[in-house]
């Protein structure tokens, strides 16, 4: 009898713009490596993005905020990306881009405000009192049905937990028993139930059993130490906005009426400015007692020049707020009308008061030196062969019209590389790829020689 292992299918990745950036690629001593983490050329960007991730880690940039400027296609999203990634996995970062305060149920500065929650973390470190151990019995009592007919209920289960140091049989209510079953938790299992709450939670299956076959176990796990009943250290990352909805919802009952007003509410509600204050009284009275520490992320806000100017003046008051993240700008602007005004003119479209707050990085134009190497970077995460011939004419047409087109005719040029039977991304099929697809100043200057066949 043969038995084969069938392993489940593994998930593919989509490749978006960003998929070959892992970090801002710095030295120890905080330099830029010309070439690393993904990232080519824009050293002085990335030593001060450097600097920023430190003030962030230290705690010391809360209520800052950095300004990204340079022309499109030039890594700035890139390097707001990179500082997430330096950060780690723990601290929040939320990306929006400007347009996305218009909309039509809430109004433009609560979806700032959202935001600004939803980049504010809270590491909560509660000790729970818990049961836990090796299941060694699971006896469910069954009683007579107390509303008739002829099915039985449970009454209660016995279920006995086995540690290093002992044994213990505990008595646990009917509802208990159905969180058992949920975690499918047989005898051998190594489980542990909170005191307080009755949850359950299924650790793993005891490596005493480790021996046998057992297809099922997907995981083993030592005999826990120490007593059965013991306080155990839980560590739960939640952010601000999490809070706000969990507290914003109607607490309501299972009668019908209760049941039609949460159906008949509208989709997006707006919280309270008032909900936010008695939710911020209780963090600060949690990070005072040491329960909780606060976390404070990144809001990266893209094409900052959409915002208009009653979003600005609300962003100075918000960056003054004493729970408030690090604000990433971002804009390709420069000097242009700020939006709700007529005739107000200002840098990057940005008022200059706002302006004065931030710390500006500037990004600047690749190199073909520095465009070449983004290709082959690019060409490898796509698994794409390409010819150097190639590259060369790939990296001349990001000189001629953006990165961005330079890097976006890669994948075009490879189907058509298939088509003609070639092994890797030749000279040719880049040409072809040049004449089938247009760039935007090839485009513009199609248009201005045959303005009269368009309708103005």
């Amino acid at each position: 009898m043969r038995i084969e292992q069938v392993n489940s299918t593994p998930r593919e990745k989509r490749v978006a713009a960003h998929s070959h950036i892992k970090g801002l690629g710095l030295r120890d001593d905080g330099s830029a490596e010309p070439i690393m983490a993904g990232f080519v050329g824009q050293e002085n960007a990335r030593e001060a993005s450097g600097v920023v991730v430190e003030l962030i880690k230290s705690k010391k940039m809360a209520g800052r905020a950095l300004l990204f400027t340079g022309a499109p296609g030039t890594g700035k999203t890139a390097i707001a990306l990179a500082i997430s990634q330096e950060l780690g996995p723990k601290v929040p970062f939320r990306p929006i881009v400007g347009s996305e305060v218009y909309s039509s149920e809430i109004k433009k500065t609560e979806v700032l405000m959202e935001n600004f929650r939803r980049a504010i973390g809270l590491r909560i470190k509660e000790t729970k009192e818990v049961y836990e151990g090796e299941v060694t019995e699971l006896t469910p009592e069954e009683t007579e049905n107390p509303l008739g007919g002829y099915g039985k209920t449970i009454s209660h289960v016995i279920i006995g937990l086995k540690t290093v140091k002992g044994t213990k049989q505990l008595k646990l209510d009917p509802s208990i028993y159905e969180s058992i079953q949920k975690e499918k938790v047989t005898v051998g299992d190594v489980i542990y139930v909170e005191a307080n709450t009755g949850a359950v939670k299924r650790v793993g299956r005891s490596d005493a059993y480790a021996t046998e076959f057992d297809l099922e176990a997907e995981e083993y796990v030592p005999l826990p130490k120490g007593d059965v009943h013991k306080k155990k250290e839980v560590i739960q990352d939640v952010t601000l906005h999490d809070l706000d909805t969990a507290n914003a919802k109607p607490q309501g009952g299972q009668d019908i009426m209760s049941m039609m007003g949460q159906l008949l509410k509208p989709k997006k509600t707006e919280i309270t400015d008032k909900l936010r204050q008695e939710i911020n009284k209780v963090v600060n009275k949690y990070i005072d007692q040491g329960i909780a520490e606060l976390v404070p992320g990144v809001l990266f806000i893209d094409e900052v020049h959409m915002l208009d100017i009653e979003c600005f003046t609300y962003l100075n008051r918000a960056l003054e707020s004493p729970l408030a993240p690090v604000v990433i700008f971002a804009t390709n602007r420069g000097m242009c009308t700020i939006r709700g005004t007529e005739d107000v003119l200002s840098p990057h479209g940005i008022p200059v008061d706002l302006l004065d707050r931030l710390l500006i990085i500037r990004t600047l134009p690749y190199t073909i030196d520095e465009i070449k190497v983004i290709v082959k970077i690019r060409a490898r995460t796509e698994s794409l062969a390409v010819d150097e011939d190639a590259i060369d004419v790939i990296a001349q047409s990001g000189v001629d019209s953006s990165v961005r087109y330079a890097l976006q005719l890669l994948t075009p040029a490879s189907i058509l590389a298939g088509i003609n039977d070639h092994t890797s991304i030749t000279k040719e099929d880049v040409n072809e790829a040049t004449e089938l697809f247009f760039d935007s100043k090839r485009s513009a200057k199609i248009i201005t020689e045959h303005e009269s066949q368009f309708i103005v």
